[in-house]
């Protein structure tokens, strides 16, 4: 099978070695995905629901190039640095989520790799056509 590596020209990319997403068949995982814009700031600092909302969009943009969408996402992951405030990542989650309904996780984390990030995603997705 061939694989296609997708990035988001982030510096992080080459230092750390690793992609945006990778796809191979008619799987593609998404790496980890903080609330950061194009021109590398924080997108709703200290907001946990503007963090989650931005991250899932960037998802969805990296799931189309690899020929996808949030519709074929199976799982998230949720790595969150205060979990007492899950109903806000929640209901974020839960605007794109609520019909497809992917496996989910939460957990809290001691930190993420800046203070300002409030929570990092990952998603799995499998073209079913």
């Amino acid at each position: 099978m061939t694989r296609y590596n997708y990035s988001s020209g982030a510096p992080w990319e080459e230092i750390v070695g690793y992609s945006r997403a990778v796809k191979i068949g008619n799987i593609i995982e998404v790496t980890g995905t903080v609330s950061v814009n194009e021109h590398n700031e924080i997108v709703g600092v200290g907001n946990a629901y503007a963090q989650t909302k931005h991250i899932i969009e960037k998802i969805a943009k990296v799931l189309e190039q690899a020929g996808s969408g949030l519709k074929d996402v199976v799982r998230t992951r949720m790595f969150v640095t205060d979990i007492s405030l899950w109903e806000e990542y929640g209901r974020a989650h839960g605007e794109f989520f609520s019909v497809i309904k992917p496996c989910t996780t939460m957990v809290e984390v001691k930190a993420l790799i800046a203070p300002e990030y409030l929570i990092e995603i990952e998603a799995s997705a499998i073209l079913t056509s």
